[in-house]
């Protein structure tokens, strides 16, 4: 199986009130945190979907890091912008830009179990977490959603959605403000 993943790194950060992505955890940018998580998975290539000037860093070595710039934080677009870009793959991992604590293990233990499924997701305490697996079954589907839809209306609608148990509740950490940086 052939998979990329995608990290989605365009969105405003509204919340957060300054550029959050680039605000500092453990002595190096938010993202960068993400990208190694995203580097981590079985993957290909990594495609970093990011807004003009967004620091994205340099990435030597396999995986490849690529970046695409997008006006657009409009979740959807991010999201398309990705699928678009992954070509041919038989299923894209998707990474949240601000969730930084993913664990580097968990993205094998979904490509192990989607198998046929549209997807795969970590689940940790009965709830779903990140990062999700999209099959190329899905890609159709990411194509239709608009605004600031992500995947998680389609994810909850269908019945072939793998959940693979975690015991790490990082899967459901991200820093939507200052002051979880000091959660992290």
């Amino acid at each position: 199986m052939s998979y990329v993943a995608v990290v989605l790194a365009a969105g405003r950060a509204t919340r957060f009130g300054s550029d959050k992505l680039s605000a500092v955890l453990d002595g190096q940018p938010l993202l960068h945190h993400a990208i190694r998580a995203a580097r981590a998975a079985p993957v290909e290539r990594v495609i970093v979907v990011a807004r003009p000037h967004l620091d994205v860093g340099d990435w030597p070595g396999a995986p490849e890091v690529e970046t695409l710039r997008l006006a657009s934080d409009a979740l959807s677009e991010t999201l398309k912008t990705g699928i678009a870009a992954a070509g041919g793959a038989d299923g894209v991992f998707v990474f949240l830009g601000d969730m930084p604590r993913i664990p580097h293990s968990v993205a094998a233990q979904l490509a192990e179990a989607v198998g046929p499924a549209y997807a795969a997701m970590p689940r940790q305490g009965g709830k779903p977490g990140h990062p999700a697996l999209l099959s190329a079954a899905a890609f159709a589907d990411i194509a239709t959603l608009t605004g600031d839809e992500g995947a998680g209306r389609l994810l909850r609608q269908r019945g072939d959605v793998v959940l693979v148990d975690c015991d790490d509740p990082a899967i459901h950490f991200d820093v939507d403000r200052p002051e979880d940086l000091c959660r992290a």
